[in-house]
């Protein structure tokens, strides 16, 4: 029985391993590759390498089995909820449950799925508002911040309202920070410091809405949407 549990905790940390390697390392450096090498220009096509290597550590999990349908379903249903949420919320354009439903999605099914509902609802709700060279960037940033609601919610900190609000806090500052990142590129391709404070000091308002919108909808959805994942997912024993 041991060795089982030992076997289960090797594949679990080889499994992070590989996800931190595509989601911290590969995922970057395409991004980087992408404004570098092509100016921006080839966003379409570094949407969708990274919208396939999002799909890599969702799928990493079933190294012992092959996914049942209903497993990808279910984040398929996550990613368009959360797509069709921006849309729903356009006129308010730093107001949108987008972080919380996927965030509620890494804590329900673990941060890989998280990473990819974030990273997929970005690359389809942009067919709406529009492709361009932000989409790797949001498309990284909405993943990242459902990879870490994973993350925590294996230390079962997620459970706590203070910890969520902290977390609501730390995503809407995450979010504007990685965003920002691309406005001082997109400018000319180089990045520089003092170009980067500048833009970080004139989002502070979005930074606030971004903060205000993940406490609002957060602590709104995240119980009877996170209630209902927890029943499907124990009924059919999903992404175990």
């Amino acid at each position: 029985m041991q060795i089982s549990k030992n076997s289960k905790y090797n594949l679990s940390k080889t499994r992070l391993f590989f996800s931190i390697l595509i989601l911290f390392i590969a995922i970057p450096i395409i991004i980087t590759i992408g404004v570098k090498l092509f100016n921006d220009r080839k966003y379409n096509l570094i949407s969708i390498i990274i919208a396939f290597l999002s799909c890599l550590p969702f799928f990493i999990r079933f190294e012992s089995r092959k996914p049942q349908t209903r497993e990808i379903m279910v984040i398929v249903v996550m990613a368009s909820i959360s797509a069709t949420s921006r849309v729903i919320f356009a006129p308010l354009p730093g107001f949108k449950p987008v972080t919380a439903i996927t965030a509620i999605t890494g804590i329900a099914f673990g941060p890989e799925a998280g990473f990819l509902t974030g990273s997929i609802s970005a690359l389809v709700s942009n067919m709406f508002f529009g492709q361009g060279p932000w989409t790797p960037f949001q498309m990284i940033s909405w993943g990242l911040l459902g990879f870490i609601a994973g993350l925590l919610t294996k230390f079962n900190l997620m459970k706590n309202k203070i910890v969520l609000i902290i977390y609501s806090i730390f995503a809407g500052v995450l979010f504007s920070l990685m965003m920002d990142i691309w406005f001082v590129v997109s400018v000319d391709g180089l990045f520089t410091l003092e170009r980067y404070k500048i833009a970080i000091l004139a989002a502070v308002p979005f930074t606030i809405e971004y903060v205000i919108s993940n406490i609002f909808f957060l602590l709104l959805l995240n119980k009877p949407i996170g209630e209902k994942l927890e029943r499907i997912k124990i009924k059919y024993g999903l992404i175990e």
